[in-house]
């Protein structure tokens, strides 16, 4: 079981966002055996700002813009269960974890984390929170993530976020390990997919490659 855990927070491993994703593995590692856990902290990568040129929607994820977005795209590929991470940064997540979600978004034109499961945490100083999980929550099911659910509060409730991000873990740990499925998400991904495969194919001469991901993975088109 691979588990990718990515941290939006630009403090790193000192921040309490992370602390509580610390907590959550240990959940998962708790209830499962032979857990695999990769870590990434944004704010250590060099990330370039999407500039809207459509080269990842022509060339299935290739963008020309020369910085570390791609390993961690490939991470989430290759994860069973990805964990978003954001300290609450004026009703949002932070500049660097919004800057990688812009750079994926043939993730969600063609759902390519289907099949995998996912959970969120937020902090906040005090202030409103649960907006971020409902933002990260929105991203994972829209690129065909199941979603678990999502701890979030302020630092002043640090100690119970604590306790609800081991039991998030755990259940994290078995949905992946039983397969679990969650009929509600699938039935919205069924009708994103229907609305993207209308988009796709009316611009199958430009985007050929998330057109020729959609023909072999979901199908639907006629070439």
């Amino acid at each position: 079981m691979k588990i990718l855990c990515i941290s939006g927070s630009p403090r790193g491993e000192h921040s309490n966002t992370f602390r509580l994703v610390k907590e959550a593995v240990a959940g998962i590692t708790t209830a499962e055996r032979g857990v695999s856990v990769e870590y990434i902290h944004l704010g250590s990568l060099r990330m370039e700002f999407c500039t809207g040129c459509g080269t990842c929607h022509r060339k299935l994820l290739f963008c020309p813009l020369k910085d570390d977005v791609a390993p961690v795209l490939h991470s989430m590929q290759e994860a069973d269960a990805i964990v978003l991470a954001s300290p609450v940064y004026i009703n949002h997540v932070t500049a660097q974890l919004k800057a990688l979600l812009d750079r994926s978004s043939p993730f969600i034109h063609c759902q390519m984390l289907t099949g995998k499961y996912g959970a969120a945490f937020a902090t906040s100083g005090g202030g409103p929170h649960a907006m971020v999980l409902d933002y990260l929550k929105e991203y994972l099911v829209s690129c065909g993530v199941q979603y678990v659910g999502g701890v979030s509060g302020p630092m002043s409730r640090f100690d119970t976020l604590k306790e609800e991000a081991r039991i998030l873990g755990a259940d994290l740990a078995k949905a992946v390990k039983s397969h679990i499925a969650y009929p509600d998400q699938l039935s919205y991904m069924e009708k994103r997919r229907e609305f993207f495969k209308s988009v796709i194919s009316s611009r199958k001469d430009e985007w050929k490659g998330e057109y020729a991901y959609y023909n072999k993975k979901i199908a639907g088109f006629k070439t």
